[in-house]
This record gives C-alpha cells, sequence and structure tokens, in this order.
C-alpha cells in the first residue's frame, strides 16, 4: 500500500490548513443484526443476476415488483484486479459489491426493488470462506423481505447487473456509491487514494477528481472573492453534491494556493479550488465520466489550479 504522499506530520498539516484557511487570495499553502454464517453449509451454483435488468442505484421505493431473492454465493475467495487491488469474488467468479447508503454497525440494507434488480443481493445461507477469506467476517443481515443477505464485515453484499462474466468489475464506482468489497469489508480501492487529485481526460485534459475518481465541477455563479459562496442550494444539491473538505496534504496534482474550506448557509462545510466551491454530479455514474460538462451553460470540470475547463470567456 503506497502511503508515501501521506507522510506529513500533524504538526505541519495544521500549520498548513491554518495558513490556507485564513482568507481568499492570500498566500498560503430495518434489518436484523449481523451473525456468523455456518462455514459447513454446501456451495451453492450462481444463477442468473438478472443482467438485463436496470443499472440505476437508490431505494427504488414506489417500485410496483420485488427483486429477486438473493442468488447464492458459494465459495468466496479473493482475486486481483490489475486496477483496484484485491477484491471478493463469488463461487462463480462474479464480483461482489457494497452500497454507501448501507451501514455496517449494526448491518443494514437499504437496496430494495428497482435497486436490488439491478444490483441483486447475495444469499448468505450456502457462503462459504475460501482462500484469503476470514469465516469470521461473515455473517448476514434480514432484508424486509424476510430473506437472509450475505455481510462482509458487516457490510451487506451485492453483484452488478451488468456484470456478465466472471472478473468483470462494472460497478466500480457507479454513482459514487458503489464499490467492491475488500475481504475486510472495506471498499476494494487504493487505499492510498488522495481526497482530491487530477486525472488526464482524453477531451478535457487534466481535471480535478475526488476520492472515487469522480469528476468535480464548478457553478459558474457562484462566488469566490473576498469569500467563497455558493449559490448551488436546495433542488440543486440533489443534482450538484458537495464536496466534502479534504486536509492540504491529502491532495495530489492539486495548486494549494487557496485550497479551503467554507461555512455553507445550512452549516455544511465545503471544498473549494482556489476559493471556488466545488461539486460532483448526480448524473456522473462512475469515474471518468464528465457528464456535468456545460451543463446548463454553467457547470464545468475543474482545472489543476481551480479554472473552469471549456467554459467560455468573459
Amino acid at each position: 500500500m503506497k502511503t508515501s504522499w501521506r507522510s506529513a506530520s500533524l504538526v505541519a498539516s495544521a500549520a498548513v490548513v491554518l495558513a490556507l484557511t485564513t482568507a481568499c487570495g492570500q498566500d498560503g499553502g430495518g434489518a436484523t443484526g449481523s451473525q456468523n454464517v455456518g462455514a459447513t453449509a454446501a456451495p451453492g451454483d450462481v444463477g442468473d443476476i438478472g443482467a438485463g435488468a436496470g443499472a440505476g442505484q437508490g431505494t427504488g421505493a414506489g417500485a410496483q415488483a420485488s427483486a429477486k431473492a438473493p442468488q447464492p454465493a458459494g465459495k468466496l475467495s479473493v482475486t486481483t484486479d490489475a486496477e483496484i487491488g484485491e477484491l471478493v469474488t463469488d463461487g462463480a467468479g462474479r464480483t461482489l459489491y457494497r452500497f454507501d447508503a448501507d451501514t455496517a454497525e449494526p448491518p443494514k440494507t437499504t437496496c430494495e426493488n428497482d435497486c436490488a434488480a439491478a444490483w441483486p443481493p447475495v444469499a448468505a445461507d450456502d457462503a462459504l470462506a475460501g482462500e484469503g477469506i476470514d469465516e469470521k467476517l461473515l455473517g448476514e443481515v434480514t432484508r424486509p423481505d424476510g430473506t437472509k443477505q450475505l455481510t462482509i464485515g458487516g457490510w451487506p453484499a451485492y453483484r452488478y447487473a451488468k456484470d456478465t462474466a466472471a472478473g468483470d468489475v462494472k460497478g466500480q464506482g457507479v454513482g459514487g456509491k458503489w464499490f467492491a468489497l475488500a475481504a475486510d469489508g472495506k471498499k476494494a480501492q487504493a487505499d492510498d487514494a488522495p481526497g482530491l487529485s487530477t486525472r488526464n481526460d482524453p477531451k478535457l485534459g487534466e481535471i480535478v477528481v475526488d476520492k472515487n475518481g469522480m469528476t468535480v465541477y464548478r457553478f459558474m455563479k457562484d462566488e469566490a472573492w473576498p469569500k467563497p459562496v455558493s449559490a448551488c442550494t436546495g433542488a440543486c444539491l440533489e443534482k450538484w453534491p458537495v464536496v466534502a473538505p479534504v486536509e492540504p496534504n491529502d491532495t495530489e496534482g492539486v495548486v494549494k494556493k487557496d485550497l479551503m474550506t467554507f461555512t455553507r448557509p445550512d452549516g455544511a462545510e465545503q471544498q473549494t479550488v482556489d476559493c471556488w466551491p466545488i461539486y460532483t454530479f448526480a448524473g456522473d455514474e462512475k469515474p471518468g465520466d464528465t457528464n456535468g460538462q456545460g451543463v446548463g451553460g454553467t457547470w464545468y470540470a475543474v482545472s489543476p489550479d481551480g479554472k473552469p475547463v471549456g467554459a467560455p470567456k468573459k
């Protein structure tokens, strides 16, 4: 695990934060608890996971039809993906995922109906701990329909309907909320991924992304000087979630001058780049998406120095 960029001391970090947050423009740097799954159960075949189901995520409230019952897990194992690293797969080699809207303490699933059609829950009754899996971390949670869903490290486990072959990881980062499961229940992603970093987009060039690899945007109606002011409020925030505070030392490739946070009217803290408030876009389903670029002629991806990429010059 790479951690070199995180190695700055707490004292140095505090000093940088103090310097950067003075002012813009100044120099500075409904389910039951988890239970252990019976490890002696015979492994079962993994059936159809509904590959033709829709790919939306969320709770799917109001859906008319219930999703299929959880499909068997079989013998779990740890495999390595070239980009993501080590992750958990089921007996058929399918990647298992977790959902950020769920909880692990106590275990609770929030993915039902339409969501569960796109993200089929994994049954707990036949799960076996294979190589690299700690049996003690396997458990179960009772879903609202009474079925038992597998948990790993407390997190309910799912498959992704668009993963049609063993080794597929098409669900990684979808909506910024779905991630492959690591053997300890954590997200299977580079643990040393910075809170903010940059990537080279083939169309936009070098742009800023958050810790999940999701594109970061600026709103042209916002203000930065003499202090940050966000014009995105109410329903706007449902489409454009704010980026939470990031420590200056938890960034890579982003210009640190005027990298600061500010308090929104509702009391929430929001990150800025070059004093400009930054957001992600709910319409971006996975890392690499830039569906928010140019929306309404007011939303644009952010360059490392905080400038809006592709915005018309005034």
